[in-house]
């Protein structure tokens, strides 16, 4: 499922799918999405690339396009291949810079950036 608030400019992303569950914010105030691995209680954190990234006003026609169009190919669909490295638990720098929809997702788990 996903919920747009666009007064906050932040997208919520919820995969129920087994071991395979995951909740992904798209903070776009901040720049920043998370994404939050149940199988790993991991928190991955990447800087949204403008170009890479579609845009808050572009990601609720994206998702109505996918979820009516299930087989129809769009040049937006985003993949991100995260390599683990070393992690840190936030500190109180890191929720200032991630914001505090990433902070909720992501607090008491081992950052990956």
């Amino acid at each position: 499922t996903m919920t747009i608030h666009s007064e906050e400019h932040v997208v919520d992303v919820h995969v129920r799918s087994g071991v395979y569950s995951s909740d992904t914010i798209f903070d776009y105030s901040h720049g920043y999405i998370a994404t939050r691995l149940f199988s790993r209680n991991a928190c991955f954190i990447m800087k949204i690339k403008k170009g890479t990234i579609p845009e808050l006003r572009e990601i609720g026609r994206l998702a109505f396009e996918r979820q009516t169009m299930r087989d129809v190919y769009s040049p937006n669909n985003v993949w991100a291949q995260y390599q683990p490295g070393s992690s840190v638990l936030g500190r109180w720098k890191d929720w200032l810079l991630y914001g505090k929809h990433i902070e909720k997702l992501c607090v008491g788990l081992p950052l990956y950036q």
